[in-house]
C-alpha cells in the first residue's frame, strides 16, 4: 500500500524497479542515484550478482511524489541503453491483470479466486478459461466472466487464438494454469514467453499419466511436492519459481495423498503468481531469481 511521508503528510505513490545486466561497476550507484534524482526515497533494495554467468540482478522499491509510472519509465531508458540492462518498472499498486485456466481440478482455482476475493493478492482476474464447464457457477459467484474454450485434436489451434486474442482483448499481464491439463503449443509458448505460470506435482521419484497419487502409494511415497514454474516449449521442464513438499508415511492412504497434494499445489501456486505480481522474480536463463 502506498505509504505516507513523514515530511509532508501525503501519501508517497510506490514504484518497483527491477533490471538485469553484465555485472560491472557502478551499478548500484547508477540505479540509486537516478532515484535520487526525481526525489525519490528507497524502501527496499535487493540484488544478486550471478557469479557463474556474470549477471547482475537488483529489485528496487521506492516511493516518490509528483511523478507516474509512465514518466519514470521515459526516463530510465537512457540510463538502461548505457548499461544494457532489461528492465521493468511499474507502480508498486497496480494490479497485475491475470487470466486463470483450468480443467477438472477446481482446487488451485477455488485457491486463487478466494485469495483475490480477500485482497490478499495484487492481481484482478480478467476471466476463467476452461476446456469444461465444471467451474462456470464457482466463477460466476465472484462475479468473473467464464469462457468455455473446448479443446480437441481438430479445434486445438483455434482455442489457442482464443487464448491469445483474450491475453489481447483484456490486456492481460499473466496467465494461470490452475491444473489446465491441455499442453501449450510452442509457438503459444513463445509469444506468451515469460507470462504463462503452471503448476503440477513433484514426485521423488516423478510419476506421469494416470492417477499419479495411487502410483506413488504403491511405490512407498514418503514425500509429495508440487513444482510451480514458468512455461515453455519444453513440458513441465521451465524455469522453476517455486517448491515444497510434505511428508507422508506407509499409514497415508491414496485418496488422502491427492487431499495432501491438492493443498500444497495450491499453497505453490499461489505463492509463485504472489511473487511474480510483485515484481519479484526475475529469469536468469533456465533459473529464476526470487526476491522475497
Amino acid at each position: 500500500m502506498a505509504q505516507q511521508s513523514p515530511h509532508t503528510g501525503r501519501v508517497s505513490p510506490r514504484f518497483v524497479l527491477t533490471l538485469a545486466c553484465d555485472n560491472h561497476v557502478g551499478l548500484v550507484h547508477a540505479v540509486s542515484g537516478w532515484v535520487v534524482a526525481h526525489r525519490g526515497n528507497i524502501t527496499d533494495s535487493q540484488q544478486f550478482d550471478d557469479r557463474l554467468g556474470r549477471r547482475f540482478f537488483m529489485r528496487v522499491e521506492f516511493e516518490a511524489e509528483g511523478v507516474t509510472a509512465e514518466s519514470l519509465q521515459g526516463s530510465f531508458v537512457a540510463l538502461a541503453q548505457a548499461h544494457g540492462m532489461t528492465w521493468q518498472l511499474v507502480a508498486a499498486d497496480a494490479p497485475y491483470r491475470v487470466l486463470v485456466m483450468v480443467s477438472k481440478f477446481g482446487h488451485c482455482l477455488n485457491d486463487l479466486l478466494f485469495r483475490y476475493s480477500t485482497g490478499s493478492l495484487n492481481v484482478e482476474i480478467a476471466g476463467v478459461v476452461s476446456n469444461h464447464r465444471d467451474y462456470e457457477r464457482l466463477t460466476a459467484t465472484y462475479d468473473i466472466p467464464f469462457h468455455h474454450v473446448p479443446v480437441t485434436a481438430d479445434t486445438k489451434a483455434d482455442a489457442e487464438q482464443q487464448l491469445l486474442s483474450l491475453v489481447a482483448s483484456e490486456r492481460v499481464d499473466l496467465v494461470v494454469l490452475a491444473r489446465y491439463m491441455q499442453v501449450i503449443s510452442d509457438d503459444t509458448c513463445a509469444k506468451l514467453d515469460g507470462r504463462v505460470i503452471n503448476i503440477h506435482h513433484s514426485f521423488l521419484p516423478s510419476f506421469k499419466g494416470a492417477k499419479p497419487y495411487h502410483q506413488a502409494h504403491e511405490r512407498g511415497v514418503k514425500l509429495i511436492g508440487a513444482t510451480a514454474h514458468y512455461v515453455t516449449s519444453d513440458l513441465d521442464e521451465g524455469p522453476i519459481i517455486e517448491q515444497d513438499v510434505i511428508r507422508i508415511d506407509h499409514r497415508t492412504t491414496p485418496e488422502e495423498m491427492v487431499g495432501a497434494g491438492r493443498d500444497v499445489e495450491a499453497r505453490v501456486l499461489a505463492q509463485a503468481v504472489r511473487w511474480h505480481t510483485e515484481s519479484r522474480l526475475l529469469l536468469d536463463r533456465s533459473r529464476v531469481v526470487v526476491f522475497d
